[in-house]
């Protein structure tokens, strides 16, 4: 099994999106419990919501072009596999999900 690292990506921010909520992201809330029920054991870490992000590279620190909006962390046989664990996540409604599968880097 291997772990992959995923990220919500979103043209919102997090503050936008909790914003666009009619009921402050309780019907959201409901609809990721749902998803994180459904996924079970592969779900190794169901993650947070994350802002005030910033990009620093050769020309500094500045805001950086891609929004990432959360992340997680899942477990599955392969990249096929653990993108099919996100097929109907409720994320997809507002945005990306991007799955990066880890390497590991321990002797042996």
């Amino acid at each position: 099994m291997s772990k992959f690292l995923v990220l919500y990506t979103s043209d919102a921010s997090l503050e936008e999106q909790m914003q666009q909520s009619s009921d402050g992201g309780a019907t959201e809330m409901q609809e990721w419990m749902a998803w994180g029920e459904k996924t079970g054991s592969a779900l190794l870490d169901f993650g947070a919501p994350v802002h005030n992000a910033r990009h620093v590279g050769s020309a500094g620190v500045q805001a950086p072009g891609a929004k990432v909006t959360g992340y997680s962390f899942v477990e599955a046989a392969d990249a096929d596999a653990a993108a099919a664990l996100f097929a109907d996540h409720p994320h997809l409604q507002i945005g990306d999900i991007e799955i990066l599968e880890t390497v590991n880097m321990s002797p042996g």
